[in-house]
C-alpha cells in the first residue's frame, strides 16, 4: 500500500505511467463533459463541501474517473472524513492516480490526478485513519461508480 512518504516521493519524482493513456484536446473535453465536470476535472476546480451524494454513499463497488472511466478507488477504502468531500484511504492500484505538488491558495498540498487522463480529482493529506494515515479527499463530481 502507498504511504505518505511514498506519495511525497511520487510528487517529487513522478508517478509511473499507466497501462493506457487517454488524451483529448480541450475542445473534446468541453464537448464530453458538463460545465461543472469540466471546471473541476480540467481546470482544478473544487465542488462545494457536502454537495456530493458520494459523501454519504457507502455501497460496495469501484469508483472511476468521470472523464475516462478508469477505475481509481474501491469502496472498501472509503470512509466518512466529515470533511465535506468523499474520502478514501488508498487508490485501487499504485498507478491509478498521479501526484503533483500544489502551492495554490497560499498553502502547499499534494494534488491527486487521474493517471490515465490527468483529470483533477482532489488532494491527499496525511491525516487519514490507520493503518496508512492517508486521506484522499476527492471531488465527488470527478468520480463515477464503475462497478
Amino acid at each position: 500500500m502507498i504511504t505518505w512518504n511514498d506519495i511525497c516521493r511520487l510528487a517529487d519524482e513522478g508517478t509511473p505511467p499507466p497501462a493506457r493513456r487517454v488524451e483529448k484536446s480541450d475542445r473534446e473535453w468541453r464537448q464530453l463533459l458538463t460545465e461543472e465536470h469540466y471546471r473541476v476535472t480540467r481546470t482544478a476546480g473544487t465542488e462545494r463541501p457536502f454537495s456530493s451524494a458520494l459523501c454519504t454513499r457507502f455501497e460496495p463497488g469501484t469508483y472511476g474517473c468521470v472523464c475516462c472511466g478508469e477505475p481509481l478507488f474501491n469502496a472498501d477504502t472509503k470512509f466518512d472524513s466529515h470533511s465535506g468531500w468523499p474520502s478514501f484511504t488508498q487508490p485501487l492500484t499504485a498507478t491509478a492516480v498521479a501526484y503533483r505538488w500544489d502551492a495554490s491558495l497560499g498553502m502547499t498540498r499534494i494534488e491527486v490526478l487521474c493517471n490515465t487522463c490527468d483529470a483533477h480529482l482532489g488532494h491527499v493529506f496525511p491525516d487519514g485513519p490507520a493503518p496508512w494515515g492517508t486521506r484522499y479527499c476527492m471531488n465527488g463530481i470527478a468520480l463515477k461508480k464503475v462497478s
